[in-house]
């Protein structure tokens, strides 16, 4: 390998959102390759990108020598087969979330890592906004004292992702019907997993899930509204997705999470949906556009506890201990990253991936961190049919080297 990674997308239609990402790493990673089924998707590419190389099969991608790595940009229930697919052809992975959707293929995925010794990455962007990473570092250099709780959630209605313009279903709208769980929980846990160091040495683990959804409705609404009473879509039975998802997990060092998944009810986007409480400190992200992230740390409150001599604590923004407490990546990229998608995050994925291999280490987000937040979709599944019943969650780190 030279001193850039060549690197092909597959999912054209969606990884054309990463191209000024791309673009913006050129002295790492260079674009080699886009495979796509849309002929249209792969002529855009190769107008804009004349020198690249395009594949209407993955398996013709995977043959070429000229490819170092892959990223992921498909439909999420094929992303492990995918990516095993690719370790056993050689090529390093980094592949969008969720990575997993079933204990099975975790296990096989962090098998062909192991059996491959080559690199893989889930794309989690979230993890890299400017406001996660300042709070991830002011958690582990113990600023909120011992964390005891956090809360998350993913809210965000893509009804309109659902439904192909003659109101077939697409890959969403096929999961949303057939599953009902916590069915895509990375978002929301990859940021609080990280506060809280999950599997990582001398961090944490988690232990045990419960998740209790609520009836289906929204999605119904939306295809009476748009298609009509004809469509099996407009009965509230065709839908085994609960609107609103709500999961508690128990950490083994006794931390609970709040993780809250939505991506149907009919309200805005809220992207940065989190929340930490320590024994010496809480943040709590803004919840609407324009709202500043909160934080409120004891050390910094001169009056009494509970207000006795009259005063009461009150939160500051975040952004007032930035001249400490920046994240030192977004104190180098910021400018970068922002001209990219996800709050920079999008930035920030690729650069870690193509630093990763090029430094000959393993990535911020590693196979299981991959397994371990994605291993919520189907435990979730699993206590939602059992009403509501506790599970534990599954031991991946077991014979890890």
């Amino acid at each position: 390998m030279s001193n850039r990674v060549r690197l092909a997308v597959v999912g054209g239609q969606r990884g054309a959102a990463f191209g000024k990402a791309l673009e913006s790493l050129t002295d790492q990673v260079v674009l080699t390759a886009v495979c796509d089924l849309s002929s249209d998707v792969l002529k855009g590419w190769k107008e804009k990108y004349p020198e690249i190389s395009t594949f209407t099969h993955y398996e013709q991608l995977l043959e070429s020598p000229h490819i170092d790595a892959v990223f992921l940009a498909t439909p999420m229930l094929i992303h492990a087969s995918q990516a095993i697919q690719a370790l056993n052809a050689g090529k390093h992975v980094l592949s969008e979330v969720i990575g997993t959707h079933t204990i099975e293929e975790s296990w096989k995925l962090i098998e062909a890592v192991k059996a491959s010794g080559l690199n893989y990455m889930m794309a989690e962007n979230y993890c890299y906004t400017r406001s996660n990473m300042m709070v991830n570092h002011m958690a582990q250099a113990g600023k909120f004292g011992e964390i005891t709780y956090a809360e998350c959630g993913y809210i965000h209605d893509i009804r309109n992702l659902l439904h192909y313009g003659d109101g077939g279903l697409t890959w969403r709208g096929q999961y949303v019907r057939d599953y009902n769980g916590s069915t895509y929980p990375t978002h929301s846990l990859g940021p609080v997993a990280q506060w809280l160091g999950i599997n990582k040495e001398g961090g944490d683990e988690f232990d045990e899930l419960v998740t209790v959804n609520s009836k289906s409705r929204a999605s119904s609404k939306y295809f009476l509204e748009h298609f009509g009473t004809e469509h099996t879509a407009s009965q509230a039975d065709f839908w085994n997705q609960g609107d609103s998802s709500t999961t508690l997990i128990r950490t083994k060092k006794g931390v609970l999470i709040s993780l809250r998944v939505d991506i149907q009810s009919s309200r805005p986007h809220n992207m940065v949906h989190y929340g930490l409480q320590g024994t010496e400190g809480a943040y709590l992200a803004p919840r609407f556009d324009g709202e500043d992230p909160l934080v409120w740390l004891e050390k910094d409150y001169k009056g009494s506890h509970y207000g006795e001599d009259g005063q009461h604590p009150e939160w500051n923004s975040l952004w007032k201990y930035e001249d400490q407490w920046e994240h030192p990546l977004w104190q180098q990229w910021s400018e970068t990253a922002m001209s990219t998608g996800h709050g920079g995050g999008d930035f920030f994925v690729i650069q870690e991936f193509v630093s990763s291999i090029l430094e000959k280490r393993k990535p911020a987000v590693d196979v299981y961190d991959a397994v371990t937040w994605s291993s919520v979709f189907p435990l979730s599944v699993q206590s939602v049919a059992s009403g509501g019943a506790p599970v534990k969650f599954v031991d991946f780190l077991k014979g890890k080297s």
